[in-house]
């Protein structure tokens, strides 16, 4: 993995495979390639860095042609040399791309191996171009070389595969992994993301599980995984060119926390009707289905999972439902006892993420009552193969390290477990105030927040040469706690673990020297007084305190104990304010130490690898 681009055309389509590879080096990569048809000759090129080296690599080369494929990867088989970097091709004839990984790559390996073909790198990918090869050497035809090839793959996929045997024709295919055909005049693309076509057209085609499409100039067919003939709408895109731009920021991710109150604003009005949630934002047979839930089961990865473990809280506390949540790279590998009636809802931002996509498949033969995804890409495979949807509007999200659609999650579940407690019998005057009082009051309440950039920056200064940061936070604080921790990690590389403040004596508490920072986030909920106990034994073991609390009279400031006021808000926002300066606190971290925030080290944007 990790990024994907073709274009055919009557016109020199080098630019567009460079554009379209910038415009996807947000998802992360070490490696860059294409390779292009000019005639029927078939060149490639490729560079180790970013994709401004191989692009002046490309003009010094002059190459070019009128069809080209191109990637950006991120080393799963083997390292980051350019012998292992995409286009892979074989016997010169065959060149193709790949997003995933082939389970079974070192079994087919050993067979092509015994059948003289020669592997000059260490990657799964290579087999898929030998083994094209050799299908296309007994069926004449890329696209049945393709589709005799990937009922022979185990494993994850989007691919795109060129041959100088047929110098106008592209083969693309998907199976786990995200793929669109970007339609154009007279001209066609493929990418792995809409980001990298945007420039080009904003007509696509959204490639189910196991399509195959015969791509060229002026048609493109599409294949099911039966190998028939399928018809695959045209959707029109809305993303703006100027969504995926920094503007005036200097990275993405500070853009897009300082984007949260208007992404919460626009999520929230997709769900109110008449100053009122209306339940069809989760889809038109969402009232029927919720009335008989009975309990809720979240699965998700990283950041999503963070927001699942608040959802949790809210849906408990508003709902009155059990709610339980899960890892979604685990779930499937143990054998879930299912109570009646359960609703299972996954979260992802991208709706690609290929352990969640996992978890969705396997919890629709569990005996599940429905399922819902809360996501922020509407043409998603998540979201298309949920019953429910919830579309959360945080827009494009570019940074590695979630922010925007993290808080939208957050919003979503707050949505979510507000119409299921109606259905236990809330009534319409809490659950008017409750949304009028506190979810409309969101958005206002992340841009105050925002104003304490310029304190948040200076305890930034105080954190970058530690080697580790301990955050700890109560009941619902705790989640945001473990994301806090997560973002520093991400994008500082500094160790950061997260506990929830009554654990600290059960082992944590060790580690607290004058040397270790000690990050809380303390509203003056109901479990105030339990978190400001939990403090002072930091405090009294001579730890370095951070604390963010709308109760600052509550504290000693000193020179161990440093108190952030922030501003005071109801329960069900809390989690959505606190995260927002840890956010900022992280991202002014990792860029005074000089990393690449957008992009951080051995990390992917869209994870649709297992």
């Amino acid at each position: 993995m990790c990024g994907l681009v073709g274009a055919i055309a009557n016109r020199d389509v080098m630019s567009v495979l460079v554009d379209g590879l910038r415009n996807l080096e947000y998802r992360g990569y070490d490696s860059a390639g294409v390779a292009t048809m000019n005639g029927d000759v078939l060149s490639k090129q490729r560079a180790v860095g970013k994709v401004e080296v191989l692009a002046q690599q490309l003009a010094a080369s002059g190459m070019s042609g009128t069809m080209g494929i191109g990637h950006t990867r991120w080393a799963t088989h083997g390292s980051p040399v350019e012998h292992n970097a995409h286009p892979h091709v074989s016997t010169e004839l065959v060149a193709v791309v790949h997003n995933g990984i082939i389970e079974n790559y070192q079994a087919m390996r050993s067979e092509l191996i015994d059948l003289g073909y020669i592997f000059e790198s260490q990657t799964d990918t290579e087999v898929i171009a030998h083994r094209i090869h050799f299908h296309l050497l007994k069926h004449g035809s890329l696209l049945a070389a393709v589709q005799a090839t990937l009922p022979e793959l185990e494993g994850a996929f989007a691919i795109a595969a060129i041959s100088s045997d047929e110098p106008t024709r592209m083969i693309a295919a998907r199976l786990g992994s995200p793929l669109v055909v970007g339609i154009g005049d007279k001209e066609n693309f493929v990418a792995s993301d809409v980001t990298a076509l945007i420039s080009e057209t904003r007509q696509f085609i959204y490639l189910e599980e196991g399509d195959v499409a015969d791509i060229r100039s002026d048609s493109v067919t599409v294949y099911n995984r039966y190998n028939r003939q399928a018809e695959r709408p045209i959707q029109t895109s809305t993303m703006e060119k100027h969504a995926a731009s920094k503007g005036d920021y200097p990275h993405y991710m500070l853009k897009e926390i300082h984007e949260q109150s208007t992404a919460l604003r626009q999520t929230l009005s997709m769900a109110l009707t008449d100053e009122r949630i209306d339940e069809s934002c989760l889809g038109d047979n969402a009232a029927n289905i919720l009335a008989g839930i009975e309990a809720v089961q979240i699965c998700a990865c990283g950041t999503s999972y963070h927001a699942g473990l608040v959802g949790r809280h809210l849906i408990e506390t508003l709902a009155k439902r059990p709610c339980w949540v899960e890892h979604a790279s685990e779930f499937r590998y143990r054998d879930p006892v299912v109570p009646a009636n359960t609703l299972f809802v996954v979260l992802s931002q991208s709706g690609e993420t290929a352990d969640t996509l996992a978890a969705l498949r396997y919890a629709r033969t569990a005996g599940y009552a429905a399922s819902l995804a809360i996501c922020n890409v509407a043409s998603s495979s998540l979201v298309r193969e949920s019953d429910l949807q919830f579309l959360t509007q945080a827009g494009p999200e570019i940074g590695v390290a979630s922010t925007k659609a993290f808080t939208t999650q957050l919003l979503g579940l707050d949505i979510l477990a507000l119409l299921l407690a109606r259905h236990n019998g809330m009534d319409a005057i809490t659950e008017a105030a409750i949304t009028k009082h506190s979810l409309k009051k969101a958005c206002f309440a992340v841009e105050s927040v925002l104003s304490l950039d310029e304190q948040i920056r200076d305890i930034a200064q105080q954190l970058v040469d530690k080697q580790h940061t301990l955050f700890l936070g109560r009941g619902v604080m705790y989640p945001i706690a473990l994301e806090g921790a997560l973002k520093l990690k991400e994008i500082s590389y500094i160790h950061a673990d997260a506990y929830p403040g009554g654990e600290l004596k059960h082992g944590p508490l060790a580690l607290v020297d004058e040397d270790m920072p000690v990050i809380a986030t303390a509203p003056g909920d109901k479990l105030f007084a339990k978190i400001q106990a939990n403090l002072q034994e930091v405090e009294a073991r001579g730890g370095q305190l951070f604390v963010f609390t709308d109760r600052p009279e509550c504290f000693t400031a000193s020179e161990r104990c440093q108190v952030i006021t922030m501003p005071h808000v109801d329960d069900i926002l809390a989690p959505l304010v606190y995260t927002i300066p840890l956010q900022l606190l992280a991202y002014h971290v990792s860029v005074i130490r000089g990393n690449n925030v957008d992009q951080p080290r051995n990390l992917a944007k869209s994870v649709t690898v297992e």
